[in-house]
């Protein structure tokens, strides 16, 4: 997943950081040179030296072919602009701001902004379940979202139709708790097939759910 970051301070770092830690593409933009420096040569990732509310930096970011768009810059104003032009002009599909004031979270919310957060804390987790794990439907968060139960819909022509579980290599952090099939629960051995339109019930940590998508071959466009 390639995510667009305006704002390589503190918290864009480290969400730089922990993105390419769960093997995602960020990349930063700032309108510091000394930031964009010490950004690109830490992380070794691509940093775009700029205003991050311009379209002449964010064409240079190539933010059109972003998976989503993060602005967590100290004005929320700044904020606000940048994500609406990454919504707006570039049709980037998720776009989230960090809410220094969290008066004004809602007001950004009804701007048009996907997703506002006035606690950093967990912004990279909200933009993989958001967007890298759109077809993963998240019931239940387990031990403060460290783990989630998750609820799947296999797709019609599902690439794995017939295959038992078995013989799918899944993350060693996920495990198929039930299978729904025509109104019926059955309880999932290693010989159980999966079949398209089954609904799966999954326990794993949140940190799995994107190699869980991958290993369970399920295309990025379905949304749940």
């Amino acid at each position: 997943m390639r995510v667009a970051v305006v704002g390589g301070g503190k918290v864009g770092y480290y969400l730089a950081k922990t993105l390419m830690e769960h093997g995602h593409s960020p990349l930063i933009i700032d309108a510091d040179e000394q930031t964009c420096a010490y950004v690109a040569n830490d992380l070794e990732i691509p940093t775009i030296c700029g205003d991050g509310t311009t379209i002449e930096v964010l064409d240079s970011a190539d933010v059109s072919h972003c998976d989503a768009f993060v602005s967590v810059t100290g004005k929320d104003e700044n904020n606000l602009i940048a994500c609406q032009l990454a919504k707006k002009r570039y049709q980037v599909r998720r776009t989230v701001a960090k809410a220094n004031n969290p008066r004004n979270v809602s007001v950004m919310k009804q701007l048009g902004i996907d997703i506002v957060v006035s606690s950093t804390d967990n912004i990279a987790r909200l933009i993989e379940r958001e967007v890298d794990t759109s077809a993963i439907k998240q019931l239940l968060s387990v031990n403060e979202g460290e783990s989630v139960i998750s609820e799947i819909l296999l797709p019609e022509n599902y690439k794995l139709h017939g295959k038992s579980l078995s013989e799918i290599r899944f993350p060693d952090d996920a495990i198929i708790i039930s299978i729904i099939r025509n109104g019926r629960t059955l309880i999932p051995r290693g010989n159980t097939e999966l079949n398209s339109h089954d609904k799966i019930l999954v326990l794993s940590t949140s940190k799995a759910l994107s190699s869980l998508k991958s290993a369970l071959k399920l295309p990025d466009h379905i949304i749940i």
